[in-house]
Formats: C-alpha cells, sequence, structure tokens
C-alpha cells in the first residue's frame, strides 16, 4: 500500500450501506470536508438524523452503477457480499477507488487507524490483518502525542509565515527550524512552562519572540 493523505473537502463520496460500519465511515467522511451520496434502504438512528438535516444525501434504494457518477471515493459497507461485489466491480469499471468492508482483499485503498492533534495526523495501517492492533497502536500514540501537539504545530504555522516573509535564505530557515526543535519543547508547552518556552524562543528567534507566544500565553 501507498501511504497518502487526501483532501476530500467538497468532494463526493459514495456509501453504499447504512448500518454502523457506514456511519462510522460517514461521520469521519464529513469531519473532512467530503460530501457524502449514501445508497441504502435503510439508516441508523444518527445517519437518518443527518440525512433527515440535509448533511448527507440519502437515497432509499438498492444500489446501481449509476451511483458513483461524479464519485471521489466509494466505500462498499453492506452486510451484503453480493451486494459489495457489484459495487466493487462498478467502481473498478469506472476507475474509482473503492473500499469494502472486511475485505482488504479486495480494496483499492484502505482507511487507517488515525490519531489527530489539530493539523498533526498520524495514521496507523496494519494492511486490513488486525485492525484491532491497528486500534491498540492509536490509543497508545493518543496518550504520547496529546493536545500539545496542536498547540505546538500553531505555533510552528504562526512562525513558518513570518519567516517566509522575511529575508531568510532556504538554507536559514531550515537551520532555524531545525533549531527551534529543543528536546523538551513538547513537555514545556504541556507543563505550561511557558517562561522556557518564550525564552528558547527568544535565543532562535531573536526579538520576533514574544510576537509568537502560543495563544494560551497571550
Amino acid at each position: 500500500m501507498y501511504p497518502v493523505t487526501l483532501n476530500i473537502k467538497g468532494r463526493l463520496c459514495v456509501v453504499i450501506g447504512g448500518g454502523r460500519v457506514a456511519e462510522r465511515k460517514i461521520l469521519s467522511l464529513l469531519k473532512a470536508g467530503a460530501q457524502v451520496r449514501v445508497i441504502s434502504p435503510q439508516l441508523t438512528e444518527i445517519l437518518h438524523d443527518l440525512a433527515s438535516a440535509g448533511q448527507i444525501d440519502w437515497l432509499a434504494r438498492r444500489f446501481t452503477p449509476s451511483d458513483l457518477t461524479g464519485a471521489m471515493l466509494v466505500f462498499a459497507v453492506t452486510d451484503k457480499r453480493q451486494v459489495n461485489e457489484s459495487v466493487t466491480q462498478a467502481a473498478e469499471a469506472a476507475g474509482l477507488l473503492v473500499n469494502v468492508a472486511d475485505a482488504p482483499e479486495k480494496c483499492s485503498f484502505q482507511v487507517p487507524a488515525v490519531v489527530r492533534q489539530g493539523d498533526l495526523t498520524i495514521a496507523i495501517s496494519t494492511n486490513g490483518k488486525s485492525p484491532a492492533f491497528a486500534a491498540r497502536v492509536r490509543k497508545q500514540l493518543e496518550a504520547d502525542y496529546g493536545p500539545e501537539c496542536a498547540v505546538f504545530l500553531d505555533l510552528l504555522g504562526r512562525i513558518r509565515t513570518q519567516e517566509l516573509a522575511g529575508k531568510r535564505d532556504g538554507a536559514a530557515r531550515k537551520n532555524l527550524f531545525e533549531n527551534i526543535l529543543h528536546e523538551d519543547i513538547l513537555d514545556w508547552i504541556r507543563n505550561g512552562q511557558w517562561e522556557q518556552l518564550r525564552d528558547h524562543l527568544q535565543r532562535v528567534l531573536g526579538s520576533d519572540a514574544e510576537l509568537l507566544q502560543p495563544e494560551h500565553n497571550k
């Protein structure tokens, strides 16, 4: 598998199936800003509420190949193998990427277990061999990489914006960002040790450091 992150904001993703597995997929797609079309005679209560609110497009019937028109991604998540196979064949014929529930060998892409902290995304995949182990690794990573990572990346984003507008050349900027990555910087943020953080930024950035403190410390 070739690991990649996709920008699906505003793009159509089609989900065939309306059960609990489909619900998890759809909630994740909506969080990423996708436009979601659901094909299923029935929906879970949560999905029914989303359809009633106009947050997903629900076609309350069986799947037909034309349902995939305009899709970027396709998810076959019914409990009927024959239906999932029909979806897979239609997607492949249309040149679309398809994910098939509980059949990694049929998938042209897989959805990893994910840890998110602000702009930090960590994906864990076992190539479909053990979703349970992927979930276990995810829980460990969630403990190791907490909300402080989101604060840190917000800070780095503001520093990067300022540096790109400044006079340092590429090599100097690279050296600056390497120097910012002090081994204790995440601990300082996690423990609210803003003085240590400020002193470190002052040494690396100079007089501009005061303008770049995390929102928590303003």
